[in-house]
């Protein structure tokens, strides 16, 4: 028994860690979402300062967990996600309605697809 209890406890770590990593995960890109989704909003009603402040606080959430995403997640997703807030400020700088809403869509999915390969789950698995 005692031969198998140290595997056992690092088992039990890495399971820990890949749960508490998908939780924290998933709140991270809700709150980034919620904030994408407020620049939508301001942007639909005109207000392209309000959306851009809105998308510029979001970005710098998002900068500030770069770090952490680029150590436990795929280089490519947080690249791709990081290329569309550009893509989405330059369309607020430009003040392109219908661009701006369709590359926020496909930020706020590229987010939710981020959240969901952290996810602890039998597909992640196999």
């Amino acid at each position: 028994m005692r031969g198998t209890l140290p595997p056992l406890i690092l088992l039990a770590c890495l399971l820990s860690f890949a749960l508490w990593n998908g939780a924290r995960i998933t709140d991270d890109t809700a709150r980034w979402r919620a904030q994408l989704q407020k620049a939508d909003t301001l942007a639909q009603s005109e207000d392209w300062a309000g959306a851009a402040a809105a998308l510029s606080e979001s970005h710098e959430d998002w900068s500030g967990r770069q770090p952490y995403l680029r150590t436990v997640s795929q280089h490519s997703a947080v690249d791709e996600a990081e290329s569309m807030y550009r893509r989405c400020q330059a369309f607020a700088a430009a003040r392109e309605l219908s661009e701006f809403r369709a590359e926020l869509a496909g930020l706020r999915e590229q987010l939710r697809l981020l959240a969901e390969m952290e996810r602890f789950s039998i597909q992640n698995i196999l």
